[in-house]
């Protein structure tokens, strides 16, 4: 996807609300969410506390926690943005962010859940050889979280910078600094139980939210969907921007305005598709929620509640989608700090005034922060508990070793995800998280399907597979547009980039599953038959799930 729309273009800048106002409300939201943050904090002291909250939510609350992790400023900034520029062709993040739940649900929630205890490590390498496997699977943790932060950094330096009205380079770059070192104090301070009551509290309001400004956007339009979509096309036949793209106002209601222009665009439409529909089930910090709960009954209540919700909120996106482009306009929007990233804020601002953006802009706020906590914690969590206790102290480490490892952890992905946050400020954030989504789907689900679904499957198919999909990810990332080469790009004054698609899932994924068929027949057996039927056992009835694995 050619996301060169998000480039700023000639129309005036336009403030929005009262700067002092927006502040005032975004303080009085941390302040309430830090509270609420220590309170919870208190009860951790140990690592269970501080990865899992200590498995002590309830299936409801987990499902509410869930929606909140996967909500994300990508869901909420990103893809209103991309609907209303490109329509048809940006619903399809909602659509693809949806379904990718039903192979969450029907292939690893339970199982993953049975066999765990903190990490997506300890299913993989539950029947081979831990060092290996687990410093592979935290690789990949790492490498998707981050893709994952950079793009709520990007997000939340977006939704800062319409709210102060600010369009400079440094004074974006300044609020991207401050989201994360919110953040980084969110996890500190409080661990999985502050950062799992933040994003309870969050998916409620954002949810409810969006729902108000849906109902707000047909009372605007006094019409239905019909409606709705006329004065979509209207605005969009009516944009500079549009018209200097050389598009019909008529493109935003059929795939075609990204996606159809040629072959290579095409390809990179699948190529996304299989990234989105895939990724979810390789998430690490998706797959850490299910530990949270104490039973593999409340896992599959909790995935429900999930896909309940955020089935809801992604449907009414497209709403939000075409009632920016119908109220707000694409010109505007892309003259807005952030670009496409403005556009559900400034909706909000038409809809009800500098006091409703400033409420609903706090609670996207929150959603980032909610976010960056939950993805720092697994961050943390793959490097204290993989490498440093499993792997560097071969499981003698103590519970404050660990903790103390997962703290250090939290303040330099942060630092990390700060600096690539600022560089990567002009991209869509849904665009950031699709290639998170890519290398999940790439690095981590190949190995774990064949690791609960594939008895003869051995370390060396597990590593070749996990390396495989993440260096190959990685590589064709930074050799596509998304890095160099286009005005949006990371990198918008260079071009080294050789590979066409912005989506490296249509190579890399593949070639995942294929490094793990090869690895696997190549390999030697691990001999561990025993704890192979342990694994089967366990993976679908749960019966010893509380007992650890000292192999």
């Amino acid at each position: 996807m050619n996301t060169t729309y998000l480039a700023q273009e000639a129309a005036q800048p336009q403030g929005v609300g009262n700067p002092l106002l927006n502040i005032a409300i975004f303080a009085v939201f941390i302040i309430v969410t830090m509270f609420i943050v220590t309170r919870a904090g208190k009860t951790t002291s140990e690592s269970a506390d501080f990865y899992t909250g200590g498995a002590s939510f309830s299936g409801t609350q987990n499902g509410l926690a869930i929606a909140g992790d996967y909500l994300s400023a990508a869901s909420f900034l990103g893809i209103v943005g991309s609907i209303a520029l490109t329509g048809y062709d940006g619903f399809l993040y909602s659509i693809g962010f949806f379904v990718a739940w039903l192979v969450a649900l029907l292939l690893v929630a339970e199982p993953l859940r049975n066999v765990g205890r903190f990490t997506m490590a300890d299913v993989l390498s539950f029947r081979l050889r831990q060092k290996p496997v687990r410093v592979a699977a935290a690789f990949g943790t790492l490498f998707v979280s981050l893709f994952y932060l950079i793009a709520q950094m990007a997000g939340a330096g977006s939704l800062v910078s319409v709210l102060l009205d600010l369009h400079t380079f440094w004074a974006q770059a300044l609020c991207v600094f401050v989201v994360g070192i919110v953040m980084i104090a969110y996890v500190l301070i409080g661990g999985m139980k502050g950062t799992t009551y933040v994003q309870m509290i969050k998916a409620v309001l954002l949810i409810s939210g969006v729902a108000i400004m849906t109902v707000l956007v047909f009372i605007a339009v006094r019409g239905g969907m019909n409606t709705l979509f006329t004065d979509a096309i209207g605005a969009h036949g009516a944009s500079e921007y549009i018209q200097e793209k050389g598009y019909e106002a008529t493109d935003i209601m059929v795939p075609g305005l990204k996606y159809g222009a040629s072959l290579t665009s095409q390809i990179d439409f699948i190529s996304l598709g299989l990234s989105l529909v895939l990724g979810t089930a390789g998430l690490p910090h998706v797959l850490m929620r299910f530990y949270t709960v104490p039973t593999a009954k409340e896992a599959r209540k909790s995935v429900t509640w999930a896909i309940v919700l955020i089935g809801a909120f992604y449907l009414l996106t497209l709403v939000l989608g075409y009632g920016a482009a119908a109220l707000v306009g694409p010109d505007r929007i892309l003259a807005a700090p952030g670009g496409a990233n403005a556009a559900a804020p400034l909706l909000a601002f038409e809809l009800g005034g500098s006091i409703f953006m400033a409420l609903i802009s706090a609670v996207a706020f929150a959603t980032v922060l909610a976010v960056v906590a939950g993805l720092a914690i697994t961050a943390s969590a793959s490097v204290a508990h993989d490498i440093y206790d499993a792997v560097l102290r071969d499981g003698t480490a103590t519970e404050a070793e660990q903790v103390r490892v997962s703290r250090i952890t939290v303040v330099v992905i942060g630092v990390v995800a700060i600096v690539l946050g600022i560089l990567a400020m002009s991209q869509n954030v849904a665009f950031l998280v699709s290639l998170a989504f890519a290398i999940a789907a790439s690095a981590n689900l190949p190995t774990i399907l064949y690791s609960l679904y594939w008895k003869r499957f051995n370390t060396t198919g597990a590593v070749a597979s996990m390396y495989t999909g993440l260096i190959t990810a990685l590589v064709l990332i930074v050799l596509s547009p998304a890095v160099s080469g286009a005005p949006s790009a990371m990198f918008p004054n260079a071009d080294w980039s050789i590979f066409p698609l912005t989506s490296p899932g249509i190579v890399s994924i593949p070639l995942a599953f294929i490094a793990g068929i090869i690895g696997t027949f190549v390999g030697k057996p691990d001999n561990m038959d025993a704890l192979q039927s342990e694994m089967e056992v366990r993976s679908l009835t749960g019966v010893g799930v509380e007992a650890p694995v000292d192999h």
